[in-house]
């Protein structure tokens, strides 16, 4: 699979394609454009909350001016190959949630090479953890683009992870996932030492969870997606049908990895369907509350 690996080549493809799309020299300065406006919110921003005494990861949390009852939390995953990341850098991703009424809180987690799979995953699962007791009673949805949306679809599909923090999987009401590498097979040197051996793969690919009680998804990929094989979300969805599942899935034209991303900057959201596809389908979460 030489174009569908999810090898280093998505870390360099991903801040190469950021600065070249806003003319800027280097990724940070990219970053620092789309993320800007979102000092000038008229949302709250509360940043670097401590979710895990024990380890110390952080999470902000972006809450709208009016917060509606009825409308879940969401917990978005940013992805980096799980080796690079941090939650400053999605600013745009908690303030576009949060301008159209969605609290949302955006946590950091443990990284390779300090911690291999599962840590990652478990890291997630106390977030969550964090905002089933910060905000109780409140439906969580689970959302997270490339290595970020294939942490948050392992602890959705995989109860274990939230039954052993003492959260029921019944909290969960949603997934989004953008572009996640649900199932690939590690092939390069250092994905093998983060998720092997060989006989632990089946824990780290989504369908080996799904059982048809899992929150309806939505499964976004961009057609032009050089790094993320869309084997990812076909079988996911396909094990859902199967199951009973719910889920609907959209491969829009036009758009790779990064640009799936970057359509919920300032910049790109008038002008691709991914704010639209994701909204109606939270819109529907809210309904059913």
């Amino acid at each position: 699979m030489p174009l569908h690996r999810y090898g280093r080549k998505v870390f360099i493809v991903m801040f190469a394609a950021l600065a070249s799309l806003l003319n800027q020299a280097c990724s940070q300065a990219g970053l620092f454009v789309v993320n800007a406006p979102t000092y000038f919110t008229s949302h709250k921003v509360q940043t670097d909350i401590v979710y895990d005494d024990e380890i110390g990861q952080k999470l902000d949390v972006f809450t709208p001016q009016e917060v509606r009852t009825d409308s879940p939390i969401i917990v978005f995953i940013y992805g980096g190959r799980w080796t690079d990341g941090k939650k400053e850098d999605y600013r745009f991703v908690g303030s576009f949630f949060a301008e159209n009424g969605y609290i949302t809180v955006v946590p950091d987690y443990r990284k390779y090479p300090d911690v291999k799979f599962p840590s990652f995953a478990q890291d997630v699962a106390q977030s969550i953890k964090w905002v089933s007791e910060t905000y109780p009673g409140r439906k969580i949805v689970v959302s997270g683009h490339s290595a970020g949306a294939h942490l948050g679809a392992i602890v959705v599909s995989d109860k274990r992870y939230l039954r052993e923090l003492g959260v029921e999987p019944q909290t969960l009401s949603g997934f989004i996932g953008l572009a996640g590498p649900y199932n690939f097979t590690p092939e390069d040197a250092d994905l093998v030492d983060m998720f092997g051996p060989p006989e632990n793969y089946p824990q780290m690919q989504v369908t080996t969870f799904i059982d048809g009680s899992e929150p309806s998804m939505l499964l976004l990929h961009g057609a032009e997606d050089e790094i993320v094989g869309t084997f990812n979300y076909e079988k996911v969805a396909a094990k859902l049908k199967e199951q009973g599942g719910s889920v609907k899935t959209s491969l829009i034209d036009g758009l790779g990895h990064v640009e799936l991303i970057s359509s919920l900057t300032w910049i790109y959201r008038s002008k691709r369907p991914v704010d639209d596809l994701i909204l109606e389908f939270l819109a529907g979460k809210s309904e059913k509350e």
